[in-house]
């Protein structure tokens, strides 16, 4: 057990929340067995990026910059591996338990927040046949996915210009030019971001046996 989690546990009454599904995940020490892809989805749909200032009648939430993403890595060439995809699908759904912090809150909290945030991380990879850390080259794979889908949601939502990009957000990625984002109602974001997960899981088992 680190020093962070030995000062969290003296400072915290309680670490784990029950989920909807029945579940209770210790925030600490979580069990990928305690993860479960419905309450991934309910969080993440219910949650916002840009702490909610963006465009539209609804909130753009990170079950829509999930999808985004693998959208995005899609059109990658070579294609990413289905694994590799539900990585992406993945990439931020620790968020369901700590949320979206802005960068610049992220850098206040600091390395309590990232050790938190790896320990769910490794445990939802487990749970669902990702490697549980993944090596640079795959991450620089999803990074360069989030960083345009970060520019396009900027540009298009949260009221930044594509030349503050990069001076102002440090995002040297350009936004899409040929997609459109509509923020959606949370229950249908729920409904897309597991439709794109289920999808992911049936690609995953047919390369299973080629999977080197």
């Amino acid at each position: 057990m680190t020093d962070t989690v030995q000062l969290l546990r003296r400072h915290a009454p309680r670490t784990w929340q029950r989920m909807l599904s029945g579940r209770r995940l210790n925030l600490l020490e979580p069990s990928p067995m305690d993860v479960e892809i419905e309450d991934i989805a309910l969080g993440l749909a219910r949650n916002t990026r840009w702490n909610g200032q963006t465009v539209g009648d609804h909130a753009w939430s990170i079950a829509q910059h999930s999808d985004l993403v693998v959208q995005i890595m899609r059109s990658f060439r070579p294609k990413p591996p289905p694994w590799l995809l539900m990585a992406g699908q993945l990439h931020d759904a620790s968020e369901y338990v700590t949320h979206d912090l802005i960068t610049p809150l992220k850098a206040v909290v600091g390395d309590v927040f990232r050790e938190v945030e790896a320990r769910l991380t490794a445990a939802i990879h487990i749970r669902f046949g990702v490697p549980a850390l993944l090596d640079p080259e795959h991450k620089k794979i999803i990074k360069k996915a989030d960083q345009i889908a970060a520019a396009t949601e900027a540009v298009q939502l949260a009221g930044f210009t594509a030349e503050e990009l990069k001076p102002v957000l440090g995002i040297k990625a350009r936004p899409l030019a040929n997609v459109t984002l509509v923020p959606l109602p949370s229950r249908e974001a729920e409904r897309l971001f597991l439709a794109g997960f289920h999808r992911l899981e049936q690609e995953m088992a047919l390369a299973a046996p080629t999977r080197g």
